[in-house]
């Protein structure tokens, strides 16, 4: 029995026996913008081992697109796991992300930089070798026991929870590693990388979607090297390093204990930011800045109750209520509405309002209603002297934004989720699936918008944010991150029934079905205990800030 295989923007074929996507993609040689790395089968993101017995529609996926590097990313990581494991019998522990690349650590100790130079070359013998990644199916069972024998006790433990049985795993030179979501098919497909000493550890570097096929430069964002500093520590006061450590606080009851110690330590940083804003006698306006999903509103509210016990009279203004009309909204090269483009905020009108305020002159600031797309009157605003005025907004940090406030009456603080419990020692949780979720529960929520249309947009999100927003971010006085140890399990329960909804004729189908995925090895933390001043409850509502 013959069946056809539809290439999108390419051939038809018909086959007779069982094919690969290796084996059609070496017959269809789509164009691509970057090497290919994975497919979608009927809109599933497989690994391109994977073999079509029936019908089917087919997409290339390519490492110029945000899920074919985050397949390259989660390949490269395995491969580093196996040489470390194969060298120096050592456990490889991925910790966070940094300059375009992982920040890794020994399970035993510090890693000199002789030994990542013998990492690094080891790599490149597995890379050229091209050994193949296989895709192995096995019963949970079997797949926890392998785990443990591996010295992955966490990952087995974690198996355990989430109880999918069988479960999907990879093997590559005798190792076997869990990811949630598609490896490449063997080691030569990740070819482009480098591994150098840094701090404790190592940072494994990688291509970027804007370049597939070579490095950026290394660039050490120190201030984040401070947060990250610091979330590790909040991790070891709270216990919860990893989802599987997140498991069992839940089993034991004592989710409202770590609600309470992750919101306490938000508190305690928004309070060491007032000190600061304080100690600087001049600051007359405070910018808050960061990418989609980082919750700055409740920032800035926060921020404002915390000066006011401080004995200020801080003022909040929005800067999406200055988003220009959607008529006159640029557009970006697929021509589709650019709305992180700064273009999409009037900053003259911006630039006027601040000067007057500051001056102590009164102004009708504008109302942005999201599902109208235009802008409406809104309420006046006048500030008194000795007040400080709170901004917030995607480019809250671009110098154009604010041209008409001298410097040294400006702080600038970036806020955004930089970190997150990991699933398990080699699997980090994104912060940028993190921040989609939260945007996806309200878009919904707030702007009616359908889980789709957020999936599909997101793309366009993340290139407006790696253009106009991340290359300003250590032009901050400070950074602030908005991660809370627990909320992906809180979101669990908000996101999973909006991803099932989308339609598997969707194109944006295969992305729900990956963080669907994913949700499955976090516990569900009921919301009810999340405090109403809590940054997640701007997104899943119920805020005091609510207005």
């Amino acid at each position: 029995m013959t069946f056809a295989v539809t290439v999108a923007d390419g051939p038809e074929f018909t086959f007779e026996n069982p094919v690969s996507g290796l084996a059609i993609l070496a017959e269809a040689a789509p164009a691509a913008k970057g090497p290919v790395i994975a497919w979608r089968v009927n809109h599933y993101l497989r690994t391109l081992r994977w073999t079509l017995e029936d019908d089917a529609e087919v997409a290339f996926v390519d490492t110029s697109s945000f899920e074919g590097m985050e397949i390259y990313r989660r390949t490269l990581s395995f491969v580093l796991v196996v040489v470390c494991r194969k060298l120096l019998g050592e456990s490889l522990l991925v910790r966070h992300s940094i300059s375009d690349g992982y920040y890794c650590e020994l399970a035993s100790g510090p890693v000199d930089g002789a030994t990542v130079v013998r990492l690094r070359q080891a790599m490149e013998e597995l890379i050229v070798s091209d050994l193949p990644i296989e895709r192995v199916v096995l019963p949970l069972d079997r797949a926890r026991t392998l785990f443990e024998r591996q010295g992955n006790d966490e990952k087995a433990s974690l198996l355990r929870w989430a109880a999918v049985d069988p479960i999907e795993v990879y093997r590559m030179n005798g190792i076997h590693g869990f990811y949630y979501a598609p490896l490449a098919p063997s080691t030569g497909f990740v070819s482009v990388f480098d591994l150098v000493a840094y701090e404790q550890g190592m940072v494994l570097r990688f291509p970027t979607v804007a370049s597939p096929q070579a490095l950026p430069p290394f660039q050490v964002p120190r201030k984040l090297t401070g947060v990250f500093r610091e979330y590790s520590r909040w991790t070891d006061v709270l216990g919860v390093g990893t989802a599987e450590s997140l498991h069992r606080l839940v089993a034991q009851g004592e989710c409202l204990e770590l609600i309470l110690v992750s919101e306490a330590l938000h508190a305690q940083r928004f309070s060491r930011l007032a000190d600061e804003i304080i100690e600087k006698k001049s600051i007359r306006l405070v910018s808050i800045a960061g990418p989609s999903g980082s919750g700055k509103t409740t920032s800035a509210h926060r921020l404002r109750v915390q000066l006011r016990v401080c004995g200020l009279r801080p003022v909040t203004l929005s800067l999406d209520d200055y988003f220009v009309d959607r008529a006159h909204t640029p557009l970006d090269e697929e021509g589709n509405y650019d709305f992180e483009a700064l273009e999409a905020l009037d900053l003259a009108l911006i630039n006027d309002h601040l000067a007057k305020l500051l001056a102590g002159r009164e102004v009708a600031v504008p109302r942005f209603d999201f599902l109208t797309g235009k802008r409406v009157a809104g309420p006046t605003l006048h500030l008194e002297k000795g007040d400080i005025l709170i901004i917030e907004g995607i480019h809250g940090l671009n110098s154009r934004l604010t041209e008409a406030v001298a410097d040294e009456e400006k702080f600038l603080i970036y806020v955004s989720c930089l970190t997150g419990v990991n699933f398990d020692r080699h699997n980090r949780t994104s912060t940028t699936d993190n921040r989609l979720l939260r945007r996806m529960v309200r878009d919904n929520r707030l702007r009616g918008k359908s889980p789709e249309t957020t999936l599909t947009q997101w793309p366009s999100v993340i290139r407006g944010a790696q253009k106009h927003i991340f290359p300003y971010q250590e032009r901050a006085d400070v950074m602030f991150n908005s991660a809370l140890p627990y909320e992906l399990s809180v979101l669990k329960g908000f996101v999973e029934p909006l991803l099932r909804s989308v339609s598997d004729t969707s194109p944006a189908y295969g992305e729900a079905q990956r963080l669907l995925a994913m949700l499955r090895f976090m516990p569900l933390i009921r919301s009810q205990d999340v405090p109403n001043l809590s940054i997640l409850r701007e997104f899943i509502g119920g805020s005091c800030f609510d207005h």
